[in-house]
């Protein structure tokens, strides 16, 4: 790991009268590598992200972007960032070069110092045979792609990706992935969220899961799997109502989790006395399965929430 990570926010916090929005988060961004960040609606995820970018002003805790700390050097701070917000951040009636220009001259860039960016971002994001035509006549895959581009245009140390996948075709889902990588592989770093689960298993080398303005749980995911227990087995039972809303309530009291209509048990759990709880309510046993250390499993266990509820 380098000395100075690209992404350190320290004790960050953010409350709005009564209520507490982020409580104290702790996060380091190494270079070089992509981390997800993830939590249910409300967990303080956009406000942790509105104060990295210095969007929010935090009410304590500190972050620093590529050793520059946001509080007393916003300026070298910002220009350090390259920010996919979730809504669109472009001009419609400009063309894709004509908005590539105009955010990269609000950065310093000019003359063919510009103009040499302009085409490597270009290409990155597929829009070369397109830079000329005006962005309303885009797609909605094509306008993420030059979001992309433009935050990218001034050569930023770190990458922030806000959903930036929301209503995209899956040949510009697969573009932006193929380009985020090529990226990281370059040595940019990137923040990314996503409410796709399996976008970051995909993409993330690790994993940052927020719950109730606090980060529960941080690593990759097979760090995350063996400490939170996330291989198992899954059950699903059979029976009068009365009845599986006993087993139920037997599963959970032994420490088992439900998960649509299955019930989710760790590999930590002694499974005999659970098999003997649950046929003692006089429910039938109609499937067991193992139960893969997926991402959506250790979030449910993590928070206990689906990520879009």
């Amino acid at each position: 790991m380098s000395a100075t990570p690209v992404l350190a926010l320290r004790d960050l916090g953010k409350r709005y009268g009564e209520r507490v929005a982020v409580d104290g988060v702790d996060l380091v961004v190494e270079r070089g590598e992509i981390v997800g960040l993830l939590g249910p609606n409300g967990a303080g995820k956009t406000t942790t992200i509105s104060m990295a970018c210095g969007v929010i002003t935090p009410d304590r805790g500190t972050v620093h972007i590529a050793g520059h700390d946001l509080a007393t050097d916003p300026y070298a701070a910002k220009r350090a960032i390259g920010l996919v917000p979730q809504d669109l951040a472009l001009y419609e009636e400009l063309t894709a070069r004509q908005n590539l220009r105009f955010f990269g001259e609000l950065f310093g860039f000019t003359g063919a110092r510009l103009a040499a960016r302009i085409d490597a971002v270009l290409a990155i994001a597929g829009l070369a045979d397109r830079a000329n035509e005006p962005a309303r006549a885009f797609s909605g895959g094509m306008k993420r792609r030059l979001n992309l581009a433009i935050a990218l245009v001034h050569e930023p140390t770190l990458l922030v990706l806000d959903e930036p996948t929301v209503g995209v075709d899956p040949q510009s889902r697969r573009h932006i992935f193929d380009a985020i990588r090529a990226l990281r592989d370059a040595g940019l770093t990137v923040l990314y969220t996503s409410h796709y689960m399996e976008e970051v298993e995909e993409l993330c080398d690790r994993v940052a899961i927020m719950d109730g303005g606090k980060v529960v749980a941080s690593g990759t995911l097979r760090e995350l799997a063996t400490a939170h227990g996330a291989d198992g087995l899954e059950v699903e039972l059979a029976g009068e109502a009365a009845v599986l809303a006993l087993a139920i309530e037997a599963a959970l009291a032994l420490g088992g989790t439900q998960v649509g209509e299955r019930l989710h048990f760790d590999a930590r759990t002694a499974w005999a006395p659970v098999f003997g709880a649950l046929e003692a309510t006089g429910a039938t046993v109609a499937y067991v399965g193992s139960r893969r250390a997926d991402l959506e499993t250790m979030f449910l266990a993590l928070t206990g929430k689906a990520l879009r509820d």
